[in-house]
């Protein structure tokens, strides 16, 4: 079973070596973490999003098709993004028990003095 960052992604950008080679790679595949991956390189980014297009095409099809069309090079480290949580959804969670989802609706509601309120009665002190 090839391993995602150090095996299936440098195939693609670099060493072109095939890395579906039975049924348990191919089934180990994942196409929207390679698309996901490859999308961060301006170069690569249009085929991560013909794939994306197409996300019935068989896993070995797709892996096929990235892994001959990618032009083979050293391209550098991107990190991926994660979204950023703010203080006062963190907040507005803990003091509701919300969720992610209903404390981004919850804050967009509240006042900047009800938040504070709800800071000060959720400190524990340092």
């Amino acid at each position: 079973m090839a391993d995602l960052f150090k095996e299936v992604i440098p195939s693609i950008l670099q060493t072109k070596q095939p890395f579906i080679l039975n049924e348990q790679d191919e089934k180990a595949y994942s196409p929207y973490m390679v698309n996901k991956a490859l999308s961060f390189h301006k170069d690569t980014v249009l085929f991560a999003n013909e794939m994306n297009k197409y996300p019935s095409l068989d896993k070995k099809l797709q892996a096929d098709f990235l892994l001959n069309i990618v032009r083979a090079y050293k391209r550098p480290y991107s990190k991926w993004f994660k979204k950023a949580q703010s203080r006062d959804l963190s907040v507005v969670k803990e003091y509701y028990g919300y969720s992610d989802a209903k404390a981004e609706e919850a804050c967009k509601i509240l006042s900047d003095d009800q938040i504070a309120a709800m800071k000060k009665q959720l400190y524990k002190g340092d």
